[in-house]
């Protein structure tokens, strides 16, 4: 069986899975974390644009930093950096524990304890800013060429997974053994992930100009992307729509307000887009999505804006479940696309400064979608905030379908069976 029907081809390599053990720690502990946040911060402040107010403290540095963040993945060895990361990363963990004690209450005013949180998540931000970067820039480094498109997919889904996994657990643990001690957890699963990455091997630094100015190499990691149109095309149709399509950063409110579910129900809403996208990615193992790519993306985005329209005029939990299940699910294809495009065009020396535009342009859009989300409910409602969102996705599909016919004809067919080949 070839590398490019092998649905288990990465799985064949063992420092790939210690890879995604590392991976799957570390989505678990940071979309938990990120969770009982929005619930504690939603909690003491009963205020939409404090949920936007999170992403937003979390968007500034991780935006601010990946151009540079880019530039040093490439410079560096891969997997002392990524180690740097998650101690950085469980470092701060302990801080959120420490302000979320009871008796800070009682010492805190409101107010304090709001900007104690916030600082943790700007700095939360500068870490982010390095790991994407290392963790796209590293795996190349364990498996090889043949594979890239078969371990994307596999990343994809141990991301997915962990995102499942994620939010219900954070959900039923605040009910369980409250928000406090939610986040100690977050500790263990950090600890988990430094003590598996200690298992994989230091990696050569392939890029041929080390020692490059820090200016010249962001100019060409950027040029690189302009003059990459896929890439282009396919980072800036997933940027507007997540953008604009942001309505789990509402999800407090819905559970608590609309839906008046508890913390339970907000656990499964907030999982209920990342099951349906696991599903989509473990099938594209079998079945995968490089022929006629192009097409598939702008169908599965403007899938995407309808269960976002659907969910946010909802007013029963389980079509609004299974709204977000579906939304998930459609999300789950751009997202194999977008990374099949991005491992299969990227040359080895340039992958840390395009992860750091790809970062820029869909990562933090999530973040400054929960801003938008939280600003446009403040100042419209929460139900237009999300239906607002949902008409703009639709018509930025409509947009990129008419202004690029080129890339409504992208297909990675001959990429895949040429990586296959020289592999």
């Amino acid at each position: 069986m070839s590398a490019s029907t092998d649905p288990y081809a990465a799985l064949r390599f063992p420092e790939f899975n210690i890879f995604l053990g590392v991976r799957f720690a570390m989505v678990l502990a940071w979309s938990m974390q990120f969770i009982l946040i929005e619930w504690f911060v939603y909690s003491l402040t009963k205020d939409p644009l404090s949920l936007g107010l999170i992403g937003l403290m979390e968007v500034i540095p991780s935006v601010g930093m990946a151009l540079f963040a880019g530039h040093i993945v490439d410079q560096r060895e891969k997997r002392n950096l990524l180690l740097a990361c998650i101690l950085a990363f469980s470092i701060l963990s302990l801080g959120l524990f420490v302000l979320s004690l009871p008796e800070f209450g009682s010492y805190l005013s409101r107010s304090q304890l709001l900007t104690g949180i916030y600082s943790l998540v700007f700095l939360g931000g500068l870490v982010r800013a390095f790991i994407g970067p290392t963790i796209f820039s590293l795996i190349a480094l364990i498996v090889p060429k043949r594979i890239y498109p078969n371990a994307a997919t596999w990343s994809s889904s141990t991301w997915q997974l962990a995102s499942v996994l994620g939010p219900a657990l954070a959900g039923f643990s605040i009910g369980w053994i409250g928000v406090h001690w939610s986040l100690c957890g977050i500790f263990g699963f950090s600890a988990l992930a430094f003590l598996l990455l200690l298992r994989i091997g230091r990696k050569p630094i392939l890029n041929p100009k080390l020692g490059e100015p820090v200016f010249q190499s962001l100019k060409d990691g950027l040029q690189f992307v302009w003059r990459t149109k896929s890439i282009l095309g396919a980072l800036t149709l997933d940027m507007v729509a997540v953008l604009f399509g942001g309505a789990v950063a509402l999800l407090p409110v819905y559970a608590q307000d609309i839906l008046q579910v508890g913390s339970e129900g907000f656990g499964i809403l907030r999982a209920a887009p990342a099951v349906g996208a696991s599903i989509t990615m473990l099938g594209s193992t079998r079945f995968p999505l490089h022929r006629h790519a192009g097409r598939k993306l702008l169908w599965a985005v403007f899938a995407f804006g309808i269960c976002i329209l659907v969910f946010g005029v909802s007013t029963s939990f389980w079509i609004s479940a299974i709204a977000l299940f579906l939304s998930g699910a459609v999300d789950g294809v751009s997202m194999i696309i977008r990374q099949t495009i991005l491992q299969l065009k990227t040359p080895d020396h340039m992958r840390g400064r395009v992860a750091s535009v790809n970062s820029i342009f869909v990562g933090s859009s999530n973040e400054l979608g929960a801003f938008e989300s939280g600003l446009a409910a403040r100042l419209i409602g929460t139900v237009p905030a999300v239906v607002f969102g949902g008409v703009m996705t639709l018509l930025t599909v409509g947009a990129t379908a008419w202004i690029s016919p080129r890339f409504r004809r992208l297909d990675l067919s001959d990429e895949v069976e040429l990586s296959a080949r020289e592999g």
